[in-house]
């Protein structure tokens, strides 16, 4: 079934250079049927995101600031967006912005039943972080692009220090998640790990550690092994982790 997702941008709030990375990274959680950026699109600060919004296909809102000191352009995003609930048009929203005034409203989607993915920087605050289903850093979306374009030596080098990135609150964060799953010899589906690191977590993600995927993270942390399984039918490798029995942060295999 085509998920479809209604993709409400503040665009007072984020920068336009990161949207082919923003766009390509909704497209992997759903369709998305509705996209809207709100901003007062008088002010010359938006103008970097006219050409952009006509290769996007996103529809501009336009909302006049009508008080100072007052943020004219969430209110109107709020109201959208539970207009389009109502609706019964889509399954889930992608809100993109770094603002903690979304909070409520992410909160609210969630309550009726929708799937909502979140987007923004790095200093977007925990409250509208952990209101959503997941959040995804923008700035990991750009470092991720810039990375592609290396050259494979170039990569190597990069990658090179990825562990240490790795702090000891993360290691327990994915020990406890592994000992929540497991089986009673230890072992834990990495399918079903993932899943409830991202429901303890919603802003976990592999890549703001350097890595494209959760295995290679796992496995790049000497704390855990990894065990490739045959599924029933012999068709793929089902990929399970446990911890090992001396479990100290030690270096990089």
């Amino acid at each position: 079934m085509d998920i479809k997702l209604a993709v409400l941008i503040d665009g007072d709030n984020i920068p336009s250079a990161f949207v082919k990375e923003m766009m390509e990274e909704i497209a992997k959680y759903g369709n998305p049927t509705i996209k809207r950026i709100y901003g007062d699109w008088t002010k010359p600060h938006l103008s970097k995101w006219k050409n952009m919004l006509l290769e996007n296909a996103i529809t501009p809102i336009q909302q006049y600031g009508y008080t100072t000191g007052k943020n004219a352009t969430d209110s109107a995003m709020i109201i959208d967006a539970m207009d389009i609930l109502y609706s019964e048009k889509v399954d889930g929203f992608c809100l993109v912005s770094s603002d903690s005034d979304f909070t409520r409203l992410a909160t609210r989607l969630r309550e009726a039943g929708m799937a909502v993915y979140g987007i923004g920087e790095k200093k977007t605050p925990n409250p509208f972080i952990v209101a959503c289903d997941k959040f995804i850093y923008i700035e990991i979306l750009k470092q991720q692009s810039t990375e592609n374009e290396l050259e494979s030596t170039e990569k190597t080098i990069a990658t090179k220090n990825q562990y240490d990135n790795i702090t000891d609150k993360d290691i327990k964060l994915i020990s406890s998640t592994i000992d929540d799953v497991a089986d009673d010899d230890g072992w834990a589906f990495l399918g079903d790990v993932g899943s409830l690191l991202q429901k303890k977590q919603p802003n976990f993600d592999s890549r703001n550690y350097g890595f494209q995927k959760l295995t290679p993270l796992i496995n790049s942390i000497p704390t855990f092994e990894i065990e490739r399984r045959e599924d029933s039918k012999g068709h793929r490798k089902l990929i399970y982790v446990k911890l090992k029995e001396e479990s100290p942060k030690g270096k990089k295999r």
